[in-house]
């Protein structure tokens, strides 16, 4: 063998050596290639649209026609939108009403289904099935159920002398009948605040007991401060839920009657896809995220001052 084929021979192993992957290189590239389709799916389907959505935001953009640059046009929009306010309006009401009667009426039930009652079980899995069922679903169930004319709740009503309004013909009732509507879901909150239940410690109950303490005091000085914990999670949750509304009111009332129940979100969807104003609903969106943010934000700094944990270091961040 010659001097130069030598060389060449070398050369080549050498290559061959420098492409040659150790185990961790493999296993991370054979975890790359598994992962890769969520990674295509989150850039194409979640910052994809996210991104377009900021740009939009500062577009005019009419569907059928190419988006026109027009700066903070959008948001200046909004201060001058009766729509805007209106519907804001309806959705903190809707919120302010219906997180926290929701959370008071799912510990009241986890309360009970805490004690030792025959047949346990079956109490809870009847009262969490509810919240699994789809929205539409249970919007068309509650059309009927509030139907003014042949309506069960009208009819149950009449049982007793009183004569049911038009829940959702009415512009002083439909709201209420939405609140109304929102306990029906409660099943997942009451599992959340159950679980919690018992997992506070029986030998405070029973120190407290020993000490004089009533049903009522040791429900305020050790039952609330122990599950705090989870009523913080189910208010965020909450928040963040019903501040987008949206399927119930487009399936009962399409907003209406006179814009009683036109949230936020349906009125999003409308400039979007009724009025084709793409650019102007791009703008709402951001809004609601920016709201949402801040809330949560805002009851997360507040625990501080209400949330307890076992280990006596409070909440907050």
């Amino acid at each position: 063998m010659t001097s130069a084929e030598a060389r060449l021979k070398g050369a080549v192993t050498a290559r061959g050596q420098g492409l040659h992957l150790t185990t961790h290189q493999r296993e991370a590239v054979v975890g790359y290639l598994f992962l890769s389709p969520w990674i295509v799916g989150f850039l194409v389907f979640l910052v994809g649209p996210m991104v377009a959505s900021v740009l939009l935001s500062f577009t005019q953009y009419k569907v059928i026609k190419a988006p026109v640059w027009i700066g903070l046009a959008n948001y200046q929009r909004m201060f001058s939108d009766d729509l805007f306010y209106h519907s804001l309006r309806v959705t903190v009401t809707y919120t302010a009403i219906s997180v926290p009667l929701g959370i008071m009426a799912a510990l009241g039930i986890a309360i009970l289904l805490n004690q030792k009652i025959v047949a346990s079980g079956v109490f809870r899995t009847i009262y969490y099935l509810p919240s699994i069922i789809s929205g539409v679903a249970v919007a068309i169930v509650f059309a009927w159920i509030f139907n003014f004319r042949f309506g069960i709740l009208n009819y149950l009503l009449s049982l007793v002398g009183i004569e049911g309004p038009n829940w959702l013909g009415s512009s002083r009732y439909a709201l209420s009948a939405f609140v109304i509507m929102s306990l029906w879901g409660i099943g997942g909150t009451v599992v959340i605040f159950l679980a919690a239940l018992q997992g506070v410690p029986q030998a405070l109950y029973e120190a407290a007991e020993i000490d004089g303490a009533g049903s009522w005091r040791r429900f305020l000085n050790i039952t609330l401060p122990m599950i705090s914990p989870a009523i913080l999670f189910v208010l965020i949750m909450g928040v963040i839920g019903t501040l987008q509304t949206f399927t119930q009111a487009y399936i009962m009332t399409g907003g209406g009657p006179a814009n009683a129940t036109l949230f936020y979100l349906l009125y999003l969807y409308k400039n979007a896809f009724n009025w084709f104003e793409m650019g102007y609903a791009s703008a709402l969106a951001w809004l609601l995220f920016l709201v949402i943010m801040a809330c949560t934000l805002l009851m997360i700094r507040s625990s501080a001052f209400w949330v307890h944990y076992e280990s006596g270091k409070e909440g907050g961040v």
